[in-house]
């Protein structure tokens, strides 16, 4: 539960006081010369991934930690945490020597459950969220005595957090702009509350994901409200109800609070990657896609931004996700549902079509013997406004198009399943081919590979390596195929034939 109500004072005198740095460092701010110019603003990213642990919360974990009475440090500590508040507390209780239980979510990422164990805490690992994690935690502390440590809720939780605000003001006095990730709010009320009594002209702006948006619904509401569910994608503030304490402080000191979209937290990782060479949670890129946000929606020029990086202890496998959504989430992607006529050639036309632009995806499967449904991926350096000009002129060209970009289930599982097996027996062979990646190629490859035979299933994905690689399917009487071996030598592509590869034969080919 939150402590009694302190005044700014107190909590300012708190944060300036606070005995973090037996345990934490201090972070650069660090500029990104590259989002920055390309914004107009000079952007500053507070690189909390730095800490020992990756992530902020060992600043609050630490603090909470060392305002134990010696009696509540024998007896232990329990936490709660989706991983970035168990790893401050294992940590804070290593150095402290407290015996320290980890009660922790089922979805949480085996880097983080790892990380916590190698510590030396014990873990529990209970529910689905971090609120069936919560009340499993405050069970243990009533079984067994333990203290429990709040993750964000608590007086001394949030003054500890609130020492990166010391930092940023100290590193840069002059910034404009700074955001902060919102979960539970315990970050956010810390940064707000400091900032507000030394430079209140200097705005804090709260960044939630648009489905773990529980201070959004909190300052609707006028109170702490449960959300039905929250997003896991960014695990890290994935918390259905905002602390009662933590509310008080951003509904007070909060100059704003926007919510981002998954890809937009994609596109944010990618800039800090780019900028840095550090890969963040998506969490931990929430504050920097709120920046580019509101930059972009405020039309802010010339101004000092700053965004906290809040940590960086991703699983890695998630990153194939966030490497196929972030171009998304800049808007220089747009996916599209085209229907060609079904003839030779009509490939290279409808490239044609696109006026040199690259292509980051082409889908293709034979249907029927009218006319191809296509699904095609687009780079748009332009953004939305250069994709509604582009299907604009297709409609008008005879293109039937409908824009998918924003249609979560073609971007999850349909650009997947483009294909499936013809109606009726085709002559048909399938080919692996390699060419080298750059701008134009997959319109190179069709004009090299030319309209001598029907395509018939074709797939290209642009994963920016070097060689470029496509499935493609034709249709073949018996007696052209040496012709077209011939042909293939003569091109120079890498090539192999997959007529007989199983999952062709499982999943793509006619069977009577």
């Amino acid at each position: 539960m939150a402590q009694a109500e302190l005044s700014a004072a107190e909590y300012l005198k708190k944060i300036l006081l606070a005995p973090i740095y037996d345990a934490a460092v201090v972070t650069r701010l660090q500029p990104m010369k590259k989002l920055g110019q390309r914004l107009g603003n000079q952007v500053l990213l507070k690189r909390e991934d730095e800490q020992a642990v990756h992530s902020f919360k060992l600043r609050g974990a630490y603090n909470k930690l060392a305002s134990l009475s010696a009696e509540q440090k024998a007896r232990g500590v329990v936490a709660a945490s989706a991983g970035n508040h168990a790893q401050g507390v294992a940590m804070s209780a290593a150095k402290m020597d407290i015996k320290a239980t980890i009660v922790m979510p089922t979805t949480t990422p085996d880097i983080k459950v790892t990380s916590v164990r190698a510590l030396g805490s014990n873990v529990v690992l209970v529910g689905n969220s971090f609120d069936e994690a919560s009340q499993h935690a405050k069970m243990l502390a009533t079984e067994h005595g333990y203290t429990l440590i709040p993750p964000f809720d608590d007086a001394e939780v949030i003054a500890g957090q609130g020492t990166v605000a010391k930092e940023l003001l100290q590193q840069e006095s002059q910034l404009s702009h700074i955001f902060v990730p919102v979960g539970g709010g315990g970050l956010a009320a810390g940064v707000a509350v400091y900032v507000k009594q030394l430079m209140p002209e200097t705005k804090v702006i709260g960044v939630e994901s648009a489905d773990s948006a529980c201070l959004k619904i909190a300052l609707e509401t006028g109170q702490p409200t449960a959300l039905e569910k929250v997003g896991l994608f960014a695990d890290g503030v994935a918390v259905k109800t905002i602390g009662t304490e933590t509310f008080r402080l951003c509904q007070q000191y909060l100059d704003e609070v926007i919510t981002v979209s998954t890809d937009e937290i994609c596109a944010a990782v990618k800039d800090i990657f780019e900028d840095t060479r550090a890969i963040s949670e998506p969490s931990g890129a929430l504050a920097l896609a709120g920046l580019k946000a509101y930059s972009q929606q405020h039309e802010l020029q010339g101004q000092c931004l700053a965004a906290i990086l809040s940590g960086a202890n991703v699983n890695f496998h998630s990153l194939r996700y966030v490497s196929e959504r972030c171009e998304l989430g800049e808007q220089k992607e747009g996916v599209l549902a085209v229907t060609i006529p079904e003839k030779k050639g009509a490939f290279l036309n409808f490239i044609n079509m696109l006026g040199g632009r690259s292509i980051t995806e082409f889908n293709y499967r034979y249907a029927n013997d009218s006319q191809a449904n296509i699904f095609v991926g687009v780079r748009i350096p332009g953004g939305f406004d250069e994709l509604h000009q582009l299907t604009d002129a297709l409609m008008n060209d005879g293109y039937p198009v409908q824009d998918i970009s924003d249609n979560e289930m073609a971007k999850l599982h349909v650009r997947y399943m483009v294909g499936g097996r013809p109606h009726k027996v085709l002559q048909e062979c399938l080919f692996s081919f390699e060419f080298p990646e750059q701008p134009g190629a997959l319109s190179k490859f069709l004009q090299t590979l030319g309209t001598r035979w029907n395509i018939t299933l074709f797939h290209y994905r642009n994963h920016g390596a070097a060689y470029g690689r496509v499935l493609a399917g034709f249709e073949l009487p018996a007696g052209e195929k040496q012709e077209f071996n011939q042909y293939l030598d003569r091109l120079g592509f890498a090539a192999k034939e997959e007529t007989d590869n199983p999952a062709y034969q499982l999943f793509l080919a006619h069977k009577g």
